[in-house]
C-alpha cells in the first residue's frame, strides 16, 4: 500500500520545513510548494519520500496544473497544510491598496484557490485534513495590521465555512492561531534581551498541526490557539 501524501503550501525555513520533516517522519510523502524552487530542490534532497514543485498561490491560474500533477506522480492527497501567509503591517493611514489586496491574494484567495483542487482529490479516498496556519491578526485587528488583519480574519471566516460543510463529508479542516514569535536567526537578532521561553519553536508547531490530523471524528477540533508560556495574553 503506497503512503499517504500531505501537501504542504508556503514551505520555508521555519514552520514549512518542519511541518515537512514531521509528516515524512510519520510516514507521509510530501509535496513541498512554494516559490523558491532551488530551496525546495535542496530540502527534497534531505527530506525523504518528499517532492518540490513551485507554485505561488496569487498564480491561481497555474494551480490546476500543479495539484494535478502532484496526484499523477504520488497519489491523491490526504492532508493539506496551507502555510503561506503575508501582509504589510501598518495602520490605515500608511498602508496602500496594493498592500491590502496582496494580503488577501495570499492568505484568502490563494486557499480557496488551493481548496477547490485537493478537495476532489480527499473525496476519492473518503476523506482527509485540511490544516490552515493562521494568526493572532485573524481575531484581533491590530492598528498597525490593517492589510494583514482583514486578510487573516477573511481566511478564519473562509475556513469555518469550509469546516462546516465538509466536515461531514470526512474532511477534517482545522485552524491554527499562532499568537506568539517564532524563533528563528533573525528574530533572535531582533529580540536579543528576550528570554528563550518567549518564543515558538517550529518543530513543537509541527507536532500539534500533526495531532489534528490524526484525531477521531467524535472529537474533532476546529480552532486550536497556541502559544509559549512567556507570551502575554
Amino acid at each position: 500500500m503506497s503512503k499517504p501524501v500531505c501537501v504542504i503550501v508556503g514551505v520555508g525555513a521555519g514552520n514549512g520545513e518542519s511541518f515537512a520533516r514531521k509528516f515524512a517522519g510519520e510516514g507521509y510523502q510530501v509535496a513541498m510548494l512554494a516559490r523558491n524552487i532551488d530551496y525546495l530542490n535542496k530540502l527534497s534532497q534531505e527530506i525523504p519520500d518528499s517532492k518540490a514543485y513551485q507554485y505561488d498561490v496569487t498564480g491561481i491560474d497555474q494551480a490546476a496544473e500543479v495539484f494535478n500533477k502532484i496526484e499523477s506522480s504520488m497519489g491523491s492527497i490526504s492532508v493539506l497544510v496551507y502555510n503561506a501567509g503575508a501582509g504589510a503591517f501598518a495602520n490605515i493611514d500608511d498602508a496602500t491598496v496594493e498592500d491590502f489586496q496582496r494580503a488577501w491574494e495570499v492568505n484568502s484567495r490563494g486557499l480557496f484557490a488551493v481548496a477547490k483542487q485537493v478537495i476532489p482529490q480527499m473525496r476519492k479516498i473518503d476523506g482527509g485534513n485540511i490544516v490552515i496556519i493562521g494568526a493572532t491578526a485573524s481575531i484581533k485587528g491590530g492598528a498597525n495590521f490593517t492589510p494583514f488583519a482583514s486578510a487573516k480574519a477573511a481566511q478564519r471566516s473562509l475556513a469555518q465555512s469550509m469546516a462546516r460543510y465538509l466536515d461531514p463529508q470526512n474532511i477534517h479542516v482545522s485552524y491554527i492561531i499562532v499568537d506568539g514569535v517564532i524563533y528563528s536567526e533573525k528574530t533572535r537578532q531582533w529580540m536579543p534581551d528576550k528570554p528563550e521561553d518567549y518564543f515558538m519553536k517550529s518543530d513543537d508547531i509541527a507536532d500539534s498541526v500533526f495531532f489534528l490530523t490524526q484525531q477521531k471524528p467524535s472529537a474533532w477540533t476546529f480552532e486550536l490557539d497556541l502559544r509559549p508560556f512567556g507570551e502575554k495574553w
